[in-house]
């Protein structure tokens, strides 16, 4: 099974690491060489625009891995942000997902044909030309590392992909798009909507409104198929969990764990 794929976004020269923390969630300048991190791009109303994985390469060079959307208007609307800072933002091949060996958690490292290798521990991601290992998306299903399909972006708040849990939201570095929005739900509270991993009786697919007595009650991020009993990574609405077992409009959902804002 052919494996997903993303279109990286490098961005290099001397006011790279500057440009990329003003406009990303995540505490880029914390971000050593060698080292990657979890991060996002909200708009002005905190909505989660790209969940991203960013990895700093060398001292003035980062490459930008968007997890779901179209890479090519992330590059361009970047771009539009870069007035006089000295950063050369360009857009990469279409790259695939592939599951790799194990790599310390965290690490970062591109290899002579360009790949893109991020460490998770015990395993490891390879962005680039292979495209023979689907064995990551079971691994990202159970640990809540979403995959956002289109109908999800620009609809989702930080709390509802567990950004904070992955150190992919700081409120301790400065100013960037939908802070005062991701800053009220950390510190007041009241996101009512939250990550969860169910099984289920049929399969769902990614971008699958779920429906409970003819509302939308969540959506489908990501679905794991390659097990006799489908496990998807789901955002539902807490109002609606009331137990274990979910009766949706077609689907019977057991919920397996929930991730914490």
């Amino acid at each position: 099974m052919p494996s997903r794929t993303t279109r990286p976004i490098t961005l290099s020269g001397p006011d790279a690491a500057a440009f990329i923390n003003a406009q990303l969630s995540s505490d880029v300048l914390s971000l050593g060489p060698g080292r990657w991190q979890w991060s996002g791009w909200l708009d002005p109303k905190g909505r989660v625009r790209a969940l991203l994985q960013v990895a700093r390469v060398a001292d003035d060079r980062f490459v930008i891995v968007p997890r779901g959307g179209d890479g090519a208007v992330l590059a361009n609307d970047l771009k539009r942000f870069v007035f006089r800072s000295k950063v050369t933002i360009t857009l990469g091949d279409t790259r695939f997902v592939s599951d790799g060996d194990a790599r310390d958690d965290m690490q970062a490292h591109e290899d002579e044909h360009g790949t893109l290798i991020l460490g998770e521990g015990n395993a490891s991601i390879y962005i680039g030309a292979r495209d023979d290992n689907d064995a990551w998306l079971a691994r990202h299903v159970e640990k809540g590392f979403a995959w956002l399909p289109d109908e999800a972006l620009d609809t989702l708040l930080p709390p509802a992909l567990s950004m904070e849990q992955l150190n992919a939201v700081s409120f301790n570095k400065g100013c960037f798009p939908g802070q005062e929005i991701a800053a009220r739900l950390h510190f007041l509270g009241g996101h009512k909507r939250h990550l969860r991993t169910v099984r289920s009786d049929v399969a769902l697919a990614s971008g699958q409104a779920l429906r409970i007595n003819g509302r939308d009650a969540g959506i489908v991020l990501m679905h794991n198929e390659m097990v006799k009993t489908p496990m998807s990574l789901v955002v539902l609405d807490d109002s609606v969990v009331q137990a274990d077992t979910l009766e949706t409009e077609g689907a019977r959902l057991h919920i397996l764990s929930t991730f914490a804002a």
